[in-house]
């Protein structure tokens, strides 16, 4: 397990950072995909490759951990979110317009919902994405074009 955790950690990592944006957040989520992943190796199938299945765990320890979040979710104005230039009217409407937004990535199905995530904050080249999912690059591509325009149609 030595030499997964060597090899993949970077990739649950970096995929982490994506989804949560938040170093220590994702350096303790990796940590448990890889506690995760030893507690159930009897389940791999090898049906896909092996960082595709700890990303897949990554998510889902992901999932949980925002629904924990959500639980106790609550909303505190910061010194930052107001400033002389921003009204805090400008800061909730940017804030509205970004959960409509991420409300409508949402919608999409699960692979294109992970693909778009994935994509728009940089991190990942459609070449990467494509091998996270076991396809090519111009599968990624397609498969964001796609998305964009569900996400322009409302979905």
């Amino acid at each position: 397990m030595n030499g997964i955790y060597e090899e993949h950690a970077q990739t649950v990592f970096k995929y982490l950072m994506i989804l949560c944006k938040d170093e220590n957040l994702a350096e303790e989520l990796t940590q448990e995909t890889f506690y995760r992943a030893i507690k159930s190796i009897d389940r791999y199938d090898g049906t896909c490759k092996v960082s595709t299945w700890l990303c897949q765990i990554a998510k889902h320890i992901w999932y949980q951990d925002i629904d924990k979040k959500n639980r106790k979710k609550t909303f505190e104005l910061s010194e930052d979110m107001v400033s002389n230039n921003t009204s805090i009217e400008d800061v909730c409407c940017l804030k509205e317009k970004k959960m409509e937004m991420m409300k409508q990535v949402y919608k999409l199905d699960q692979t294109a919902k992970e693909v778009v995530l994935l994509r728009i904050t940089g991190a990942f080249s459609f070449r990467e994405i494509g091998e996270l999912f076991n396809k090519n690059e111009n599968w990624a591509r397609v498969t964001f074009y796609r998305a964009k325009q569900k996400i322009g149609k409302g979905v």
